[in-house]
């Protein structure tokens, strides 16, 4: 917001209050009411109020309490934010940020805790971040602000208590379709996205004291996706675990799975494992949602059977 005064951003209770979570907290006393506005409880509204601004050259981003509410605003998201460059044959941009938190991790039960990436990825048009980590949130997001397509950036609530560096430098930016290798391994590979990230590298760190050399891999982007970096660890394994806190069927692990079959098939010495959310609405209960979506045990045992 210093660099660029056409960016701007609207949400619910983002100003004064900073948001549910806090994340714009500060922002109103530096950028003003005119560059951080609240907006009424209406995500139709004011996402499709950012459609305009964005076409007419300003930089919106928009603040979305929970990702669960981007089903209110499909239209304008899908049908306006996603088409408008190619149906107006190029003349007009949509540079807009869409961003906000979902997943299991706080008990927010069925309509608060859902994974919504595999509905943005599916429609051309949009370009989907997942950071896993504070150096990947903030040099994503600069990017996605700076981008002259519309972005779905979608955060995780149970990362915003996790901590790590971010470089000090203002220019600091992560280019999309570029996949994070976090380890490097021989006998498995292991695609693990948002607050999977961290239950996989755990379970990763049991597997290496009994011999097992998993390499974890990180997409940080859906749209555009890094197939080469994941196709050429599969040459090299033999073996792919994907994992994801989103529902198993229609998740992204089936594309995932479904490119690997396409390009690397012959190079595979068992079948594709994909674990995801059962099928089953997220529960209230903490103990009963981490039963319904998969845990670091989870991942241990997918990656002992695979071998």
């Amino acid at each position: 917001m210093k660099r660029d005064e056409d960016v701007f951003i609207i949400g619910e209770d983002i100003a004064l209050q900073g948001g549910v979570f806090g994340v714009t907290q500060g922002l109103l006393q530096e950028f003003g009411s005119n560059r951080v506005r609240n907006t009424p409880i209406s995500e139709n509204g004011f996402v499709g109020l950012a459609v305009g601004a964005a076409t007419a050259g300003m930089r919106p981003i928009v603040e979305l309490m929970y990702m669960d509410f981007t089903y209110v605003a499909m239209d304008q998201i899908l049908n306006q934010a996603a088409k408008i460059h190619f149906m107006f044959g190029g003349q007009a941009n949509v540079p807009l940020v869409i961003r906000g938190q979902q997943g299991i991790g706080r008990g927010n039960a069925g309509q608060h805790s859902q994974s919504v990436e595999a509905f943005f990825m599916h429609i051309p048009g949009i370009k989907v971040a997942i950071p896993s980590s504070p150096a990947d949130a903030a040099g994503l997001m600069r990017t996605a602000i700076r981008d002259n397509n519309p972005v779905m950036f979608i955060e995780h609530k149970a990362l915003y208590a996790s901590k790590g560096e971010v470089p000090d430098d203002p220019e600091f930016s992560i280019p999309f379709g570029k996949a994070n290798v976090l380890k490097e391994g021989s006998d498995v590979t292991l695609v693990a996205t948002q607050f999977s990230v961290p239950k996989a590298l755990s379970a990763v760190s049991r597997l290496e004291k009994e011999g097992v050399s998993v390499e974890l891999i990180d997409p940080r982007t859906l749209v555009p996706f890094d197939e080469e970096t994941i196709v050429a660890s599969v040459k090299k394994t033999g073996r792919l675990v994907i994992v994801h806190e989103a529902h198993k069927s229609c998740g992204i692990g089936a594309e995932i799975a479904a490119r690997i079959a396409e390009n690397a098939l012959y190079y595979l010495d068992a079948p594709i494992k994909r674990l995801g959310a059962k099928a089953c609405t997220l529960p209230f209960n903490i103990e009963l949602e981490k039963a319904v979506v998969p845990q670091e045990n989870d991942i241990y045992n997918a990656i002992k059977e695979i071998i």
